[in-house]
């Protein structure tokens, strides 16, 4: 299978199951669809379908470099990962390891945002701290759960989780006894939206935590309208300087602000790049995934103007960069010589299999994203998983039994994108958020144009 399209002044053909990139002139990116079928074909054939836009001897020698190309494994390749992603999910339903948790640390929050999938917090539930004792539990099924893997990852996270932060502490103390009896080490991450984040618990955060993740939507007007304090005033003045703070304090690594975009403010890359201007360097921007009633729901007449977008972005990162002005956007993070393991490429995230949220009273979901629908609830901490067969139906899922990305050039970099977004679209973890694709496949193709460029 392969994939081509043009961007930014770039012919770009991407041999999907290789996972080969070729930078190609445009005899090259003529040929390469017309031989796909039969790389024998013949010059005089070529010519013909080419309609005379080359000479003989053009198409003869851009002909034998794209059969060069075919012999080295780097273009028209099969998919030989079907029949290995069949044997890896056998495997994993049958030995089920745990990596890492999202600790509903707080089931409160002092922001009303209009889109927050947890309403106030609160994920339609009551309100809730998770002490100390389920925390705990927590942890020590993580521990168990995990088998002989050492690296774990644990997200506080809610609500607001600084409003439950000397348990976060407690935690962390108690997951740092845990490391060496048990030859484990804890990755912990907290994720806030900045209004109690205060000198003390950046210290701490700073120490203890590998990763920070500030909640923030781009310019002040875009922000404030969507993520009001509970009293109903904006939290954009407040939380600004902080986040800077923050950013500055891990030397621009290891954390990230990260926003949300809706129906009014299709130009957001204009917020990402506002945060950029005000200092930030790592940073994500995501579209907002709602009730398509809700006013600030995505609509289709919004695609075009989203695609554009981030065709804008993306060429202004390229120059930026290269005035030595770092700057790097979540959705356009792309590895072409490494980046996930085939597994990882092809299953996703591992909810409800290898990742598993936690909530206040110590039950266990798929993600953070499920939380509140009982009939995702997967376990709890005092008896573990207790849903074997639901387990085994997130473990299952991958880019082979969502028939949507069968045919899919992005299926190796997105893995078949979010389960929860799915589930919520179509009712099924193997449906496709068809939304959602339409803007992945744009940003690997960003992504993959700036790869392009930087090549150069």
């Amino acid at each position: 299978m392969i994939h081509q399209f043009k961007n930014n002044g770039y012919n770009i053909v991407m041999d999907v199951n290789s996972g080969a990139v070729h930078v190609v002139d445009d005899i090259c990116y003529d040929l390469i669809p017309l031989m796909e079928a039969d790389t024998g074909i013949s010059t005089d054939e070529l010519y013909k379908k080419t309609g005379g836009r080359y000479t003989m001897e053009e198409i003869s020698s851009a002909a034998l470099e794209i059969r060069e190309l075919k012999e080295a494994g780097a273009l028209y390749t099969d998919d030989i990962y079907e029949p290995y992603i069949e044997d890896f999910t056998a495997r994993k339903n049958e030995n089920p390891v745990v990596k890492a948790l999202c600790l509903h640390i707080a089931h409160d929050c002092n922001l009303r945002c209009a889109y927050c999938f947890a309403g106030k917090g609160e994920y339609h539930g009551e309100k809730a701290l998770m002490s100390f004792e389920v925390g705990k539990k927590a942890l020590d099924f993580l521990v168990k759960a995990s088998g002989n893997r050492v690296n774990l990852e644990v997200d506080f996270f809610g609500g607001e989780p600084t409003l439950n932060f000397d348990v976060v502490k407690k935690l962390v103390e108690y997951g740092r006894s845990l490391e060496k009896t048990h030859n484990k080490k804890f990755r912990f991450t907290l994720t806030t939206n900045g209004l109690l984040l205060n000198d003390e618990i950046l210290e701490y955060a700073n120490r203890e935590m590998h990763n920070l993740v500030l909640s923030i939507d781009g310019r002040k007007e875009v922000n404030d309208r969507m993520r009001p304090t509970a009293g109903g005033f904006g939290s954009y003045d407040v939380i600004l300087p902080k986040f800077k703070k923050a950013a500055e304090s891990r030397n621009q690594t290891n954390y990230y602000v990260r926003g949300t975009y809706t129906h009014y403010n299709t130009d957001f890359a204009k917020d990402v790049l506002h945060l950029h201007d005000e200092g930030f360097e790592q940073i994500s921007v995501e579209p907002v995934v709602c009730d398509k009633a809700e006013p600030y729901a995505l609509k289709e007449e919004d695609i075009p103007v989203l695609l554009e977008q981030y065709d804008i972005l993306a060429k202004e990162i390229i120059k930026r960069r290269k005035e030595g002005r770092f700057i790097n956007f979540f959705h356009f993070m792309i590895d072409l010589e490494g980046g996930p393991c085939v597994a990882k490429r092809l299953s996703g995230c591992g909810a409800g299999c290898e990742y598993l949220a936690v909530t206040p009273f110590g039950d266990l979901y798929p993600c953070h994203q499920f939380v509140g629908d009982e009939s995702f609830k997967i376990g709890n901490v005092d008896e573990g998983i207790t849903n074997e067969e639901l387990r085994k139906s997130f473990g299952s899922c991958n880019v082979y039994t969502k028939k949507e990305c069968r045919d899919c050039f992005a299926k190796f970099y997105c893995s078949g994108g979010c389960m929860a977004n799915s589930f919520h679209e179509t009712g099924d973890i193997n449906g496709n958020y068809e939304m959602g694709c339409i803007l992945q496949r744009k940003r690997i193709e960003c992504s993959l144009m700036i790869k392009a460029a930087e090549s150069e």
